[in-house]
Formats: structure tokens, C-alpha cells, sequence
């Protein structure tokens, strides 16, 4: 019980900074001209929901590094999460679920196969989907 509030403590303390750190009323790019590899360009909505600010930094610790930043892929590493391929749609929130759980054959993209990822409860997961679907709307992926 003490690690799980830990962890809620923490979570909650890295939202806030970002919500201190974000100015209103801008919103912030990201694009494949800037210094990592992105594949696709982004909008990212100037406000997260609660359960969105969560996801964004679960996102970052555990996703990140082969997603990229705010989800727009890396080339030759991993794709783009905000894209219309993972609309909800196509790709429903537990097929992110089972993606996260038992890793996931390689079917729309050049990347190969993507392995489970260790230490995420199903509660982890359904933040980061809270984060991407967000972060589709905003950019007109619904």
C-alpha cells in the first residue's frame, strides 16, 4: 500500500510541474525537424485531463523511449501512437492493453515485433490510453 502511494505521490508531483511549466494559451509542437527523430508532427493540447496528466507521465517512463516523446514514433524505432491507424476504431483501448501485457506481432509498420512491457497494471495502461486518446483528438483523430 505504501508503494502504490508513493507512486500516486509522485505521479501527481510530476503533473503538476508540467502543468506549472506549460504557459496558457500556447500550444506545443513537436515535429520531425526538431533534435529526436519523430515520425510525425503533433499538436499536444495545452490541458490534460487528470487521468491524461497520469498517462503522460507513465507514458514517459515506460513508453518513451522506443514511442518518442508525446507518441510521434521514432524512426527505425518504434511508430507513432498518435496516428490514424490507432484510432479507437482500429485499434480499441485493450488492444493497448494486450500490447502492453503479451507484446505485439509487428503488422502495420517496418518496426518488428514490440515485446511486453514489464512492471504496468492494466490502471498504468488505461492512464497512458487516457494520454494518447487525448492526444488523437487533438489532433482530429477520433
Amino acid at each position: 500500500m505504501r508503494a502504490t502511494q508513493a507512486i500516486l505521490l509522485l505521479l501527481g508531483a510530476a503533473a503538476l510541474v508540467f502543468w506549472f511549466l506549460m504557459e496558457p494559451g500556447n500550444l506545443v509542437t513537436q515535429s520531425a525537424a526538431e533534435p529526436d527523430p519523430a515520425i510525425v508532427e503533433i499538436v499536444v493540447p495545452e490541458t490534460l485531463s487528470a487521468n491524461g496528466q497520469i498517462g503522460k507521465t507513465v507514458f514517459e517512463a515506460a513508453c518513451a523511449q522506443c514511442h518518442g516523446l508525446n507518441a510521434v514514433g521514432q524512426a527505425d524505432v518504434a511508430p507513432p501512437l498518435v496516428h490514424i491507424i490507432y484510432e479507437p476504431s482500429h485499434h480499441g483501448d485493450e488492444a493497448f492493453q494486450r500490447a502492453v501485457a503479451n507484446g505485439v506481432r509487428g503488422h502495420h509498420w517496418p518496426f518488428g515485433d514490440m515485446p511486453p512491457v514489464e512492471g504496468l497494471t492494466r490502471g498504468d495502461v488505461q492512464m497512458i490510453i487516457a494520454y494518447i486518446r487525448e492526444l488523437q483528438r487533438a489532433n482530429g483523430i477520433r
